[in-house]
């Protein structure tokens, strides 16, 4: 049967011509005699199971059946005919697809004479040569972990614990978090948007709302409770809320109350929370954890290398709709990141802005790796056993705590097996990139302290200062001690 298929494919007439970056339109015709033969066929197959009043079945005759079943028939040996042909297109003239061609089908019409002529376009792998495997130059960062980084991420745990304290009869100061009273009127519509009792974190670049505001710090370091402070600003065209998108909002902020984050106190209660008897125990926990860290930092820089030498080395186009959609993919894939670790509302607007900004870029930079890698993968002879995977899955369900046939389970459901086998492919390939790497060792960059930065002016305030309440309502989630 296969061989009768591809005698009969055989018959079609196939051109591929270019159409444009990774593309190729492909123009098929089905010769009439092929299509006399798949009619016939179909209804000798028709014949035998049709029950037509009259007749015994395998006796109605052609024209009967035609009567009958005609539109019926002719769409099935149509669709037949389509999906065989462009299957055996694609085979024939060994074009490496990225998916499926898109045919509509029912646009498609199959003639009462002549040849079927139909076309189509595919997307199909970039062509492109490797550049020199063996000998990339990597530099590799010594590790060390001082005291005076132990020191800072002791003082984070401090600040992770801590609490939102009320500034009594203070001016607001950067990292500060404002509860305020806001009204937003946006360019294009009518109301006015007002929000009550929101947080504000008082940032350079930080959120009123849902609007980015640039140069926020400068606004706000300086006022007092009962000030309002008013800006305007222009939303940028590539903001990822569409009803903000290129559009002049004037802010206007009243300042209720003004708190600053309190670090929690190194005492005995804070040292049971991250499981140490006292600050020594506390401080080797913190070496041990800023040791891994740099390791797997370290492990990151070099990979990166890589990466970087391929896509300097290897040029070539992508196409644009793949390229469309992994971008699309990716920002939703980190809205999803943002919102599991369960960051504010303001904190993920923030990101998501940055990210849609590099989006297309880091999509095209994403798609160009993987080819480059599968490409080295095939090239090296490199793959992943069943039990190689299996290790890989039981390492990750260790770390979550889960029974590793049920983690193999969950990603078979939900798709992300086969992610997870080329990731650990790409793991593979540039452990064996490394392993015949020029490798130079290098000391860790120095990181110079930043000079405190000068306490701001209060600017004037834009309404009489008002006498602050003694009691306000807000939104705050963190604890406020009073």
């Amino acid at each position: 049967m296969a061989e009768e298929q591809q005698s009969v494919a055989s018959k079609n007439i196939v051109v591929i011509e270019e159409a444009g970056a990774c593309k190729k339109k492909v123009c098929v015709e089905i010769p009439e005699e092929v299509i006399k033969d798949a009619t016939d066929e179909q209804y000798d197959s028709l014949r035998k199971d049709a029950v037509v009043p009259g007749f015994r079945k395998g006796r109605a005759p052609r024209q009967l059946l035609e009567k009958r079943f005609g539109k019926e028939t002719t769409e099935q040996v149509k669709l037949k005919l389509l999906a065989d042909a462009s299957d055996s297109a694609i085979k024939d003239n060994d074009l490496n697809v990225l998916r499926d061609p898109d045919i509509d089908f029912e646009k498609i019409e199959l003639p009462a004479n002549g040849p079927l002529k139909f076309d189509f376009e595919v997307e199909v792998r970039p062509e492109f040569d490797l550049p020199q495997l063996e000998g990339i130059e990597v530099k590799k960062t010594k590790l060390e972990v001082a005291d005076e980084q132990i020191n800072r991420e002791i003082e984070q745990l401090q600040k992770w614990s801590g609490v939102w304290t009320l500034r009594q009869g203070q001016e607001v100061e950067l990292d500060d978090q404002i509860i305020a009273d806001v009204i937003l009127k946006i360019d294009g519509m009518e109301e006015e948007e007002k929000l009550d009792n929101i947080e504000i974190y008082v940032r350079q670049n930080g959120f009123v709302g849902a609007i980015p505001v640039e140069k926020l710090d400068e606004l706000l370091v300086g006022a007092k409770a009962g000030e309002t402070r008013q800006t305007s600003v222009k939303v940028p065209k590539t903001y990822f809320r569409e009803e903000y998108r290129g559009k002049k909002v004037d802010v206007q902020i009243t300042i209720k109350d003004i708190k600053w984050l309190k670090p929690a106190a190194l005492n005995e209660d804070l040292l049971k929370r991250f499981g140490a008897e006292d600050e020594n125990e506390l401080r080797e926990k913190m070496r041990d954890t800023l040791q891994s860290r740099l390791e797997t930092q370290q492990r990151t820089e070099m990979t990166e290398q890589i990466y970087k030498y391929m896509l300097d080395n290897v040029k070539f186009d992508l196409p644009v709709d793949i390229v469309a959609d992994q971008a699309t993919m990716l920002l939703q894939r980190q809205y999803s990141s943002l919102t599991s670790r369960g960051l504010g509302r303001e904190q993920i607007e923030e990101q998501m802005e940055q990210l849609r900004a590099g989006s297309e870029q880091q999509a095209k930079e994403q798609l160009k790796t993987f080819f480059i890698m599968d490409k080295i993968a095939e090239k090296l002879d490199i793959d992943v056993s069943e039990e190689e995977l299996n290790g890989h899955i039981a390492q990750l369900a260790i770390q979550r705590g889960q029974r590793p046939e049920r983690m193999r389970e969950e990603m078979v459901r939900d798709g992300s097996l086969s992610q997870f086998r080329l990731q650990a492919r790409e793991n593979k390939c540039i452990a064996k990139l490394l392993e015949s790497a020029k490798i130079t060792e290098i000391e860790p960059e120095k990181k110079t302290k930043k000079p405190p930065k000068p306490k701001k002016t209060a600017k004037k305030a834009t309404t009489a200062e008002k006498k602050r309440p003694t009691k306000h309502k807000t939104t705050a989630k963190k604890k406020t001690d009073e």
